[in-house]
């Protein structure tokens, strides 16, 4: 007599959430200011703004923008404050830093508005392999915001997971 396959996994309580599913479709741009400074290092104000007011600001429409100075320069925060304003009427998001700054802060804002009611009580796998670029600071995040609510957390897949945390 042949035992019947039974697949534990698929009727199990489990749920699983892939960060990548919520990955926010967009061209992400590094806009590097170092052109706007003299010899890429000293910002001078009245030529700082000249350089502002000639750039064209509607390449970046619908775009989320990273802003920061690859040189080690001293910028103070009033000039990043400044192109924000110039961003504003167009991007979809400006943060000061590099893109991996940018796809946190992203990320940051959808799981903080992430209903997490359906893995109440509820065993979760956080899926860890993704081809898009999910920051660390996701899995964080995504981890604080599923424990007050989750019956256990784990990391990985269905079939080879790490235990996280365990509601005692």
């Amino acid at each position: 007599m042949e035992k019947e396959i039974v697949n534990r996994v698929a009727q199990s309580q489990l749920k699983t959430i892939d960060l990548e599913d919520y990955y926010p479709i967009g061209e992400r741009v590094f806009l590097d200011i170092k052109d706007w400074l003299y010899e890429g290092f000293v910002l001078r104000e009245k030529d700082f703004r000249a350089s502002i007011a000639e750039h064209d600001w509607k390449q970046y429409q619908d775009k989320y923008i990273a802003v920061d100075c690859s040189t080690d320069a001293i910028i103070p925060g009033w000039a990043y404050m400044l192109i924000s304003t110039k961003l504003h009427p167009y991007a979809k998001r400006v943060v000061q830093g590099n893109l991996e700054t940018l796809e946190t802060s992203l990320y940051q804002s959808i799981i903080e508005d992430l209903d997490v009611s359906a893995y109440e009580g509820r065993p979760v796998i956080i899926k860890g392999c993704s081809n898009k670029p999910v920051p660390q600071n996701a899995y964080l995040f995504i981890t604080s915001k599923l424990l007050p609510v989750a019956k256990s957390v784990m990391y990985g897949e269905a079939c080879s997971s790490v235990p996280l945390y365990k509601k005692g």
